[in-house]
């Protein structure tokens, strides 16, 4: 599902902060691309939540010198105080998706305001802070001679990923383990997964996997037998993750990883593609494997798909339908879409979602979950 531009500037932005014998200056990182603060000032043992929250709401970010245990506590403070505020009451899914985005992203900002500086071999100069430098390496790339500053909640985000790295997530029906890597889609979300397992492969020769992110859907067709995979992605990340995956579950040979905007050259019996679900604009970078802008995703895939199609091939588009539950769009814009391209519906297996979220009522989106249906669309070339 990742697909994305990564953008690499070619200036690192930089941070700057008041000191007793002057002002410093380090390199700031952000993976969400968020600028670097303008306002900053140190923050200490002694900063209370209740001052912490309201300076971040402000707009003043804080870098922590004191005791790093202490800088998760307050973080742990501010995020409470954040959770007291009331949500607004929408009258329609649409209304509550978009407050929800506009909630999410203000907590973000402010959840960013608590700061945490790196040396330059990504060790923190803080008491009782943990070993953070294979996980900083593995998402910013080898040490630099330069120190930086990172918000505290995304640093403990590239800890949680790194975790994750290591662990690997389950693939029940590939009865195997994917190791995500951070900033590209982790399929914890297995109905998807299981769609492609249970559905009737048009042929073992070929295929291709458009967007192939941790390369779970090549190992599953290579596991199922075909012969010969391309995996296609634009973000370095994806790249780099899937060729880990395949070479450990020992499919290097099956499938080809290749960097692509979509279609790799030439046509396949099977073309599979599973896009980001929900057409709105990327609030971020890492954002663009959850978010599809103007269905640009989907709709390359579909006016693709006839030009990459053998004679009689399928191609098989992976969609949930949360999208038309929150009223961004219509099966009717899907299937007009479909129709077209010159394509055809010739099957489709549908399967519910499982995970926690559809099961609760707090969640503001929850009637749209709560309906979901996630796809699987046969097409063909007409």
């Amino acid at each position: 599902m990742t697909q994305h531009p990564t953008q690499h500037p070619t200036q690192a932005p930089t941070i700057t902060w008041p000191e007793a014998d002057g002002p410093r200056t380090a390199r700031w990182r952000s993976e969400a691309a968020v600028p670097p603060p303008k306002r900053v000032i140190v923050a200490d043992d002694r900063t209370t939540a209740d001052s912490a929250y309201r300076l971040a709401c402000e707009g003043t970010a804080l870098l922590w010198q004191g005791d790093f245990q202490n800088a998760r506590q307050l973080l742990q403070a501010v995020t409470r105080r954040v959770e007291r505020k009331p949500r607004k009451q929408a009258e329609t899914l649409i209304d509550a998706f978009n407050f929800h985005r506009q909630a999410q992203s203000q907590r973000a900002r402010t959840l960013g305001m608590i700061l945490i500086p790196l040396d330059a071999a990504y060790a923190i100069p803080l008491r009782r802070a943990p070993e953070v430098a294979q996980a900083c390496a593995e998402t910013y790339g080898p040490p630099s001679d330069e120190a930086s500053v990172v918000s505290l909640r995304e640093l403990l985000g590239l800890i949680g990923a790194h975790e994750w790295r290591k662990k690997g997530v389950e693939i029940p029906v590939l009865g195997e383990r994917i190791h995500p890597h951070y900033g590209v889609f982790s399929p914890v979300r297995g109905e998807y997964v299981d769609l492609v397992a249970r559905t009737p492969l048009p042929s073992l020769n070929k295929a291709f996997d458009i967007g192939t992110g941790t390369g779970v859907l090549a190992a599953l067709l290579a596991k199922r037998g075909v012969k010969k995979i391309v995996a296609t992605d634009q973000d370095p990340r994806a790249l780099a993750c899937a060729q880990e995956n395949l070479a450990r579950l020992g499919f290097a040979q099956q499938v080809e990883v290749v960097e692509a905007d979509l279609f790799p050259e030439g046509r396949a019996p099977l073309v599979i593609c599973n896009p980001p679900w929900v057409p709105a604009r990327p609030a971020s970078p890492i954002e663009y494997a959850i978010y599809d802008n103007d269905s640009r995703m989907l709709l390359g895939f579909l006016n693709g798909l006839a030009d990459h199609l053998s004679p009689g091939g399928e191609g098989w588009l992976i969609l949930s339908d949360f999208a038309e539950h929150l009223g961004l769009r219509t099966r009717q814009f899907l299937l007009d879409a479909i129709e077209k391209v010159g394509l055809t519906v010739v099957g489709r297996e549908d399967i519910r979602p499982r995970h926690p979220k559809s099961s609760d009522e707090t969640d503001p989106l929850h009637a749209a979950r709560v309906a979901e249906v996630t796809s699987l669309w046969r097409l063909k070339a007409r």
